[in-house]
């Protein structure tokens, strides 16, 4: 394969498609999963976009790696009223990249812009009277009723992420972008040396206020910089990108296929580490508005016919410790994983595939087209989408099989156009493990309608469930729901589960310090 013959190269001293630098000690070059093509947290949940604005704005409380809520930006809070109040004040000191200091009515502007778009968010709504600033360190919300989970939602790092922005910012319609990038936290974006589909620069913000005390955790804790200057180098091609790591080149890469890892990791100046415990789950997001899929019973033909173990295989490789099938709908591992309905995912009541075929034309398929996109600077994506489009084909679909960038996928999905005027049937992806921990968390899940995730799928008793698991008394509660809305969501499917993979990252051996489960860029530091 071309990777493996440009590592090889590389062995061998051969010349590179880059320039040899010698990196400044306080620069910190680093190799990204997909160029950064959406600015606006609130406009996508493409992790890249999520890595971006971490570094630009700051959050109100960040997650720890057990997964629980630690202040941020808030000083402290006060609960009233038997849990219908809350009053938060902001630490003191904090201001924005343009010198305005972070103030109350900031935070309600963001909290609002961002709920309209997120799950939790719209949780949160829902249950709330008024959000109000009484001055400028201060900012209430009155709620309907009490909400066990209104620290979780404020700490919400899982795409679309919740920060502050300047209220100027934070009142742009949430379906229009802003224009702007001006956050308060511990780096400064820098619009002037942007290079589309090659480079993004960040600077560090010398006026930042890291929290003091704590120890750094995934969101939680102080965020301590040790570079001045951060450079995402884009690099599509998996050999040109090992070969820039070997040679000093780049010092980070986020994501290097799983079949590159061995011949990395016999490079003394690298190492390879798992970027997360969670793993990755892998998503084939259908299109609920346009038909095939907007038939359940379709949609239920596909998962009936797939192999998570396929999937797996094709996206990490056949060592078993790199991936897990039989998953369902939430992480495998945590508190709401469970084994309800997933003897179709198992593949215990697979059957042929002339069975399938004729339940597929039973079900109300009539040869429509099926615009299925993939990402070709996706290693993973491909793969997937590979065994996706052999699945979909051998049940007797006509698939018509489109590639583009990962950043052009990401502005497609949003059209809610007819596949043949634009739009789309099914494309794949993946949600880190920490975005599939619950239901109020999987943005895949959510099925009301317009106000749902791409693919906006509307099924009126999933989403009933999900607002019961939300207004559930207890944990013991809250599972068993959970089991309820797995088992029908495996009825109904409102996306495909393919499985659950693990990644690695890989770094110069000389960079210490970085958070592992999360792509954050403080804390890490050159030694």
């Amino acid at each position: 394969m071309r990777r493996r013959t440009f590592l090889t190269a590389t062995a061998a001293g051969a010349a590179l498609p880059l320039p040899a630098i010698s990196a400044p000690a306080r620069v910190l070059r680093y190799v990204p999963q997909a160029d950064l093509t959406v600015i606006d947290p609130v406009m996508t949940t493409a992790y890249i976009t999520r890595y971006h604005a971490t570094m630009v704005w700051d959050q109100l409380y960040g997650i720890d790696s057990d997964l629980q809520p630690h202040p941020r930006m808030v000083e402290g809070h006060t609960v009233e009223d038997d849990g219908r109040l809350w009053t938060f004040t902001l630490r003191e000191g904090l201001r924005f990249h343009d010198g305005e200091p972070v103030r109350g009515r900031d935070c309600v502007a963001s909290i609002k812009r961002w709920a309209v778009r997120d799950s939790m968010g719209q949780a949160l709504l829902a249950r709330t009277a008024e959000m109000t600033a009484p001055d400028d360190r201060r900012f209430a919300i009155r709620l309907t009723r009490p909400f066990g989970l209104i620290l979780n939602c404020l700490a919400k790092l899982g795409p679309p992420a919740l920060l502050i922005m300047p209220e100027r910012l934070a009142l742009t319609d949430p379906f229009q972008s802003i224009k702007e990038v001006t956050g308060s936290g511990p780096f400064r974006f820098m619009p002037g040396e942007r290079v589309v589909g090659s480079r993004v620069v960040y600077e560090r913000n010398p006026d930042y206020l890291p929290r003091s005390g704590g120890t750094p955790d995934w969101l939680a804790g102080p965020k301590l910089v040790n570079f001045d200057r951060v450079e995402w180098h884009v690099m599509p091609d998996p050999g040109t990108a090992a070969a820039a790591l070997e040679n000093g080149e780049v010092d980070w890469w986020e994501n290097p296929p799983n079949d590159l890892l061995p011949a990395l990791a016999r490079r003394k100046n690298i190492r390879i580490q798992e970027s997360s415990r969670l793993g990755t789950l892998g998503t084939g997001i259908f299109n609920h508005l346009h038909a095939p899929f907007d038939k359940a019973s379709v949609r239920r033909i596909v998962l009936e016919a797939t192999s998570q173990t396929d999937f797996m295989t094709a996206a990490a490789g056949t060592d078993p410790g790199l991936w897990r099938d039989g998953v369902g709908i939430f992480t495998p591992g945590t508190q709401m994983a469970n084994d309800a309905g997933l003897d179709i995912v198992n593949g215990k009541k697979r059957r042929d595939l002339s069975t399938l075929r004729k339940a597929l034309r039973d079900a109300g398929y009539q040869g429509e087209r099926v615009v299925l996109m993939v990402a070709p600077d996706q290693a993973v994506q491909v793969a997937q989408g590979a065994v996706a489009l052999d699945v979909l084909k051998n049940l007797g679909m006509e698939v018509d099989y489109q590639s583009m960038d990962w950043g052009t996928l990401v502005q497609r999905r949003a059209s809610k156009e007819p596949p043949g005027k634009g739009g789309w049937n099914m494309f794949i992806t993946g949600w880190s493990g920490l975005d599939m921990t619950s239901p109020i968390a999987n943005q895949t899940l959510r099925a009301n309608g317009a106000k749902a995730w791409f693919g906006w799928p509307n099924l009126p008793g999933v989403q009933a469930l999900i607002e019961a698991w939300i207004d559930a008394p207890d944990l013991t509660a809250r599972q068993r729901i959970a089991a309820d809305l797995q088992r029908l969501a495996l009825d109904q499917v409102p996306y495909l589960p393919t499985g659950q993979y693990f990644a690695r990252t890989a770094s110069r051996a000389d960079l210490t310090g970085i958070l592992l489960g999360q792509f954050v860029f403080w804390n890490v530091r050159r030694a």
